[in-house]
Order: structure tokens, then sequence, then C-alpha cells
């Protein structure tokens, strides 16, 4: 069985711990951080490192570290599916700040959301650090169809074996 594995990265992989965070991935950003800040933060926050680089993690910090291609984000998706499972379920993760989202009404995005959108029955979900709403729009049909190309299946079977 593949291990459910918290990430850390730095800015230079941002584009990629947003589109593993659509899939579940607890990927935490750390922009502007030096790769060996990055180890030391990892080990500490008992965190596995996102990178391009081949440079080895110091003995006194040994952390996991899962290299990716450079320049080939499908490819670098790719690797950390075929490795590790997700922490929760797609669609379950700030893409832009990796907390977890909470299940909100329409009443409560009432004067936020356009009114389309604060009807009952539309799902909603609200980031209690960023206080971004989201829903299951045409944004989420485009990822979910890129994600099926580049994985080889839906989003919600990630971590199915």
């Amino acid at each position: 069985m593949l291990p459910r594995t918290r990430f850390l990265t730095d800015g230079s992989l941002e584009q990629l711990a947003r589109r593993l965070r659509f899939l579940g991935y607890d990927v935490a950003t750390h922009r502007g951080a030096r790769l060996g800040e990055l180890f030391a933060a990892a080990w500490r926050e008992d965190r596995a490192v996102l990178t391009m680089s081949a440079r080895q993690p110091p003995k006194s910090a040994p952390v996991t570290v899962l290299r990716v291609p450079r320049e080939d984000l499908e490819a670098a998706v790719r690797a950390v599916v075929a490795a590790h499972l997700p922490a929760t379920a797609p669609w379950s993760r700030c893409p832009a700040c990796n907390v977890a989202l909470q299940a909100r009404s329409a009443f409560e995005a009432r004067g936020e959301l356009p009114g389309r959108l604060t009807r009952p029955g539309v799902p909603l979900s609200w980031c209690p650090d960023c206080g971004r709403w989201f829903w299951p729009g045409s944004h989420v049909a485009r990822m979910h169809a890129w994600f099926e190309r580049v994985i080889g299946r839906p989003p919600d079977a990630v971590d199915q074996p």
C-alpha cells in the first residue's frame, strides 16, 4: 500500500502544489526558502520534500525527498500520484493555501457570491484561512478532464490501488 504523505516545497513548484491540492494532497509551500531551509522545516513538520534539485538532505535532518521533473507538470503529477496517496479527498483542500475546506450553506454565502450560486442545492466550500469560496463550476470540470488525461483515471479514484 502506498503511504499517505504530507509534502513541503518552495515557490518554484507552486503550480504543482496547487494541482496536487486539488487531488487532496497536503502540500505546504515555503516561498523563498532555500533547499536547506526546506529540509529542516520538513524534518520538523514530518513532511517529505518535493523538489527539482538533486541535492541530498543533510544527515542532521533526514527527510524523504521526491524529485520531480523540471518543466513537466504532467510528469510531476504522475510521479507523486504513483508513489503516494493523498491525505484527504479530492477537492477538499484550498488550492491557494492548503487548508482543509469547510462545507458552507447557501445562506452563509449570500452577499459574497452571485445569486445563482447561493440557491439551495449548490454545494459550497469555504477556506477559513484565505476566505475564498469554492463550488463545482466549469473550472472543476476542466480540471477533472485534465486529471483523467494526465493520470489515466478520475481524481476521485486517486486513492484506489
